[in-house]
């Protein structure tokens, strides 16, 4: 509960230093956090699910490759209707299908290989909660590349995320699924 706290505590610092010097930017920037927070909720549920899925015994262990197979092979199927509508600049030229492929093989493919991976490590819980690096990887990123400027309080945001992975990292949480609980 306390990383959870931390977590959100830093992630809403963070959105707010986009607010800190540009308040004409509040509502769209609350809009956004909003819809971060549908995304954030969607993909807890995902990370649930997936976890349950790879360590189903019922009816036998469904492995992890499979069960990440399943679920990346009928969304990709599930999105198909969404390229065939949207995706026609995708397809205009080799510079924008290089840059897809790239991002479906790279950050999608091996991401989320990984990420299985670490869920058959550790409870769904903390493999979310671990995502909160993202946010705060990506603000750095947008200093350190695009010399955008962070406003104080989103540099205070950071140092929560980090004190929430912290946290996480030293808690009984982090043990693998099934564990004893020496309590």
């Amino acid at each position: 509960m306390l990383a959870a706290t931390l977590g959100i505590t830093g992630s809403t610092l963070l959105c707010l230093a986009k607010m800190h010097n540009a308040p004409s930017e509040t509502w769209p920037t609350i809009f956004g956090v909003g819809l971060g927070l549908i995304a954030g909720f969607t993909y807890a549920l995902y990370s649930f699910s997936a976890h349950n899925l790879i360590g189903r015994t019922d009816r036998g262990t469904i492995g992890r490759a499979a069960g990440m197979g399943a679920i990346f092979g009928l969304g990709g199927l599930a999105l198909m209707p969404v390229l065939l509508a949207t995706g026609a600049p995708l397809l205009t030229n080799s510079r924008t299908l290089t840059v897809g492929v790239y991002l479906a093989l790279v950050p999608m493919f091996i991401g989320y290989l990984l990420f299985g991976y670490g869920l058959t490590r550790v409870t769904a819980s903390a493999a979310t909660t671990l995502t909160l690096a993202e946010p705060a990887i990506a603000a750095i990123l947008a200093v350190l590349i695009v010399r955008e400027r962070l406003a104080p309080i989103g540099w205070i945001g950071m140092v929560a995320i980090g004190a929430a992975l912290l946290v996480l990292s030293l808690g009984p949480a982090t043990r693998r699924p099934g564990a004893k609980n020496k309590r």
